[in-house]
């Protein structure tokens, strides 16, 4: 099965042996129009000088911005998102004006927000309330700019709570009822999906109209689509015929340089 759904090149993942604000030439020079990006400063508030030149690479690579995470701490690393870390509300809130204004310069209008791990101490009911109001805020500090919250269950912690689609698709059915007519939406990642024992091809066909987003890789091993087991392009097919119109993000660790990783699209 194929389909015509449109890429856009995770360059987080991607092209990581140039410096960042140089991937999205190269994606574009590789033959891609659309990026994105996990959120790409130390900071949560970044100086505008950084702000400036992330986006002037942007703009100067000739290609649009489709997604960028919301702040989420150290990634890759120990916190895999903040949004339902109490200690780190104001951290996360701040953020939301550095990227309503990268989303004003830019287009971008998908915002991944990362659940983050369970904290010792600190009680599930308060994280999962915290994820909540945090989402409900995101979302309307993002609706001047077309923004839709994306909230994804990932794999490879025990001590996060959104392993399945199930999972994601509850905690997105809150946050609208917690906030009114709010734009979120399941960021379906096939990868996670699979890794965490989710019947893929059932969730595509159940749900794929629902979809805020879907990125992709191989399993096992993250790598480019051919490097594993799962028949990605079946399922891509499957979700745009289920309703699903918006890119696909190749958010994969590419087994070769990133250039060589993209023989299965000429395949």
């Amino acid at each position: 099965m194929s389909h015509s759904l449109p890429y856009t090149v995770n360059c987080s993942l991607l092209f990581t042996e140039l410096p960042l604000n140089r991937r999205p030439a190269a994606a574009r020079a590789a033959g891609f129009d659309a990026v994105e990006f996990w959120w790409p400063f130390e900071s949560a508030v970044p100086g505008d000088a950084e702000v400036d030149a992330f986006v002037t690479a942007i703009g100067d690579a000739g290609v649009s911005l489709t997604g960028l995470n919301l702040f989420a701490g150290r990634l890759p690393g120990p916190d895999r998102g903040v949004l339902s870390h109490p200690d780190r509300v104001p951290e996360f809130r701040d953020n939301l004006d550095v990227v309503a204004s990268i989303a004003d310069r830019t287009g971008t209008t998908g915002f991944n927000a990362l659940y983050g791990l369970r904290q010792e101490g600190v009680d599930p009911a308060e994280q999962d309330e915290t994820a909540l109001q945090n989402t409900v805020a995101a979302a309307k500090a993002l609706e001047p700019v077309g923004g839709t919250v994306l909230i994804e269950p990932i794999s490879g912690s025990a001590d996060y709570p959104l392993v399945t689609a199930a999972d994601g698709r509850a905690f997105v059915a809150a946050a609208r009822e917690a906030g009114g007519p709010v734009d979120v939406a399941l960021l379906a990642d096939f990868f996670h999906l699979a890794v965490n024992g989710d019947d893929v091809a059932a969730v595509v066909r159940d749900h794929a109209a629902e979809f805020g987003h879907i990125q992709i890789a191989d399993a096992p091993g993250r790598g480019e689509p051919g490097s594993g087991e799962l028949p990605l392009m079946d399922l891509l097919a499957a979700a745009q015929q289920g309703g699903y119109r918006g890119h696909v993000g190749l958010e994969y660790k590419p087994t070769a340089a990133t250039e060589d990783s993209f023989a299965w699209l000429r395949r």
